[in-house]
Parts: C-alpha cells; sequence; structure tokens
C-alpha cells in the first residue's frame, strides 16, 4: 500500500526585507490642488478611475515584503464596498494581510489602515492611538521568532501637534523595550520634529531618507511620510518613489536584519 503524505511548502530563508509605506487616499489620483474639488465627490461615491488606480497600486506593491497602507477603505459606498486592504492583498500577491478599522462611518465611509506581508508575522496586535478625536490606530506587527524578531509599528498620526505628542508616546511605550524596530506611515510632520521634539527623541531611531519630500504628490514641498529604524538595522538601499497614484509619494526601504525571516517560495 502506498501512503501519501502532505509536503511542508516550500520556503526562502532571508534576512532582507523590502518595505514600503503608502497613503493611498482610498485609491484616489490626485494630480492637482484642484482635484480636491472636482474630484472630492470620489470621496462619497465609487468610481472606475479608482478601481483602476487601485490596480497600479498593486502592481507597485507586488515588488515588496511589507507593506504599510494608510488612508484604506474597509468596503463601503465610496470604495464599490470593497475592502481595499484584502483587494490589494489578493491583487498583489500578499498571503497574509491584515485590516484595522479606526473610524467607522457606517455605508459611507470606513476609514482605515491596512498590512500586507509575505512571511507570517508571528504576532499581529490592533491599537487605538489617543488624540482628541478618536480614529487614529497603529497596527504592531512582530516578525520571526521569540529569541529574534523585529516590531514593526504602522501608523497615521494626527494632524495636531499635541495629539501626535500623545500618540507617540503611547507608541513609544510599546518598542521601549525592543532592539530592532521599525515605525512607519503617514506621521504628518517631518522626522526632525518627530526625532527631537516627542518621546521618540528616547528611542535611539533614525529616519531611512533624507528628508525628500512626499507630499503633495505632483509638487512635493513636505517631509511627512517616513520609515524610521532602530540603529540595530543596517539600510540597504531607500527610495521615495515618484508614482503618482495619490496624493502622497510612497516611502520604500530594503533593510538587513541580523537573523532570517522564512518567506513562501
Amino acid at each position: 500500500m502506498s501512503e501519501n503524505t502532505l509536503q511542508p511548502p516550500a520556503v526562502i530563508l532571508s534576512n532582507r526585507l523590502r518595505m514600503l509605506s503608502f497613503n493611498i487616499q482610498v485609491g484616489i489620483n490626485t494630480q492637482h490642488y484642484r482635484h480636491y474639488v472636482t474630484r472630492s465627490w470620489q470621496h462619497v461615491l465609487p468610481s472606475q478611475r479608482r478601481n483602476e488606480n487601485l490596480d497600479q497600486i498593486a502592481h507597485l506593491l507586488r515588488g515588496f515584503d511589507l507593506v504599510a497602507l494608510q488612508e484604506v477603505d474597509g468596503g463601503s459606498i465610496r470604495s464599490g464596498y470593497i475592502n481595499q486592504t484584502e483587494y490589494l492583498a489578493r491583487k498583489g500577491h500578499f498571503p497574509y494581510w491584515y485590516h484595522q478599522l479606526n473610524r467607522d462611518l457606517g455605508r459611507f465611509a470606513q476609514h482605515s489602515n491596512g498590512f500586507l506581508c509575505r512571511a507570517n508575522p508571528l504576532q499581529v496586535e490592533d491599537h487605538k492611538l489617543p488624540g482628541r478625536l478618536p480614529g487614529r490606530g497603529a497596527i504592531v506587527v512582530r516578525l520571526g521568532n521569540e529569541d529574534d524578531h523585529i516590531i514593526i509599528v504602522m501608523m497615521h498620526l494626527s494632524l495636531s501637534q499635541r495629539s501626535r505628542n500623545r500618540q507617540l508616546s503611547y507608541i513609544y511605550e510599546l518598542i521601549a523595550e525592543h532592539k530592532h524596530i521599525v515605525l512607519m506611515g503617514d506621521m504628518n510632520t517631518h522626522a526632525e520634529q518627530l526625532l527631537e521634539k516627542t518621546p521618540l527623541r528616547y528611542g535611539h531611531l533614525r529616519p531611512v531618507h533624507n528628508g525628500e519630500f512626499t507630499f503633495p504628490s505632483w509638487r512635493p514641498s513636505r517631509s511627512i511620510d517616513h520609515i524610521l529604524v532602530s540603529d540595530e538595522i543596517k539600510i540597504k538601499e531607500v527610495n521615495v518613489l515618484n508614482k503618482r497614484l495619490s496624493d502622497h509619494l510612497p516611502v520604500a526601504v530594503d533593510i538587513e536584519l541580523p537573523f532570517q525571516l522564512a518567506f513562501p517560495n
């Protein structure tokens, strides 16, 4: 009698991690200040143009191992009841994803963050951030194993400095005991402010890019989208990508870790 056994899925071990942070503005491709008016209806109603733009975003994401998404819709009228995190995960061929709903306006809007990954996370946590107004959150992910892991915090911070400082104080408490750290997202201020005048000044973090502007995408004049890493992480390559698929430009980094991660082959 022959015996059939299930073969474990093939994996590739690597200490390199290609990461991207992108505020996708719920899939709206804003290319000029006037579009905030002429395309404002897309924040309320579905659009075929939005769906085509999401497909272009998914194509971009395929080149990365881990993606942090901000301003994602969780499935309301304006997105055609499409959970955009799930949609981009499937289109981008990411086996692991997590959707964080932060401000629930029912069928009218589902303001969210998203996480996509090719490696199986050791842990994923959903955190609601403090602030004067509710609706901001952070996704905290651990990759690796209990002995060797990296902690990654994905966020979209408030516009007001006072609320941001409260949120960063909360985030600092989450990362304070860890060695290998990445913070990524739309932080709504420049890196010097984050690392010199907020609780992150105690975190031994550094920005991966040298202040290249990320907003607005068609004429960048502000650096508000960041990836910050701890001193122990080696940066191999960094780019602010000239991909005008939102009103923000995506930030990409290739890092090297002192341990290996398992990726599906």
